[in-house]
């Protein structure tokens, strides 16, 4: 069977709504997540992530309500991170109807986390999200919705991150996030090239030619956006076809 390469449109979500930022500042309102939910199912979406991106950082959970009305509207598989510290929460989440479930600065700061995860509900449905910037020579991974720097390494966690039980990671450039100049092919390589789990490439898509050099030089397996969907600048149809007549496997 084919490797199929996922096309997967990010709805950040803050105080209910979807919005979007650069660099993990700048915040814009952009829309309702479950009619986003919605729309994407039907544009031909492989995936959604659904990301509270203050839960962490304030010190709560997700929003539970808008997860639930997410799960009505869409008819692909989503994801939901954001402020999950238990195996509590990730139930109830995906007891509304979430397909798996990303863990970011909870993981980080206890890594048991994962094993625990992975133990009770099985590493397909378990994602490992990290944030990096590049320091000097080096990929730092920060948590705390990108304000708080860990010491961490970002190719060592991901390595530490699927040996605890992570099925799959979302690796998100800082440097490039809203940015729309390319993903980090660099750090996305070298983060994919260290793990055997599927690596989804995160922040600065702004090209159809973004997202075949985040699988044929990142070697990523799958590819997330934001602004460039939301704001139509592409189309989730127009990506594949793309993909697929340069000879990349995608479900059209």
């Amino acid at each position: 069977m084919a490797d199929y390469k996922r096309i997967i449109p990010c709805l950040d979500m803050r105080k209910g709504r979807v919005v979007k930022g650069v660099n993990f500042v700048g915040i814009q309102d952009v829309g309702d997540p479950a009619e986003a939910a919605k729309y994407y199912s039907e544009a031909g979406a492989d995936e959604l992530v659904l990301l509270d991106i203050d839960a962490s950082y304030e010190g709560r959970a997700t929003l539970l309500d808008v997860v639930a009305r997410t799960a009505e509207q869409a008819t692909i598989p989503f994801c939901v991170g954001g402020g999950i510290s238990s195996v509590e929460q990730i139930r109830e989440i995906l007891g509304l109807g979430a397909d798996k479930v990303s863990i970011n600065s909870p993981a980080v700061r206890d890594p048991g986390f994962i094993d625990k995860a992975a133990a009770e509900f099985g590493s397909e449905r378990l994602v490992v999200a990290i944030d990096v910037k590049k320091e000097e020579g080096w990929w730092q991974v920060y948590i705390g919705g990108g304000r708080e720097a860990t010491g961490r390494d970002a190719v060592e966690w991901a390595r530490e991150a699927e040996k605890r039980g992570a099925g799959e990671l979302l690796l998100t450039s800082m440097d490039t996030d809203g940015v729309r100049e390319g993903y980090d092919l660099a750090v996305t390589r070298l983060v994919a090239d260290a793990v055997s789990i599927p690596v989804t490439a995160s922040g600065g898509a702004g090209s159809l030619k973004d997202f075949s050099d985040a699988v044929t030089e990142g070697h990523a397996d799958a590819m997330l956006a934001a602004s460039l969907f939301h704001f139509r600048q592409l189309e989730i149809r127009q990506v594949k076809e793309y993909l697929r007549d340069l000879g990349i496997p995608v479900r059209l």
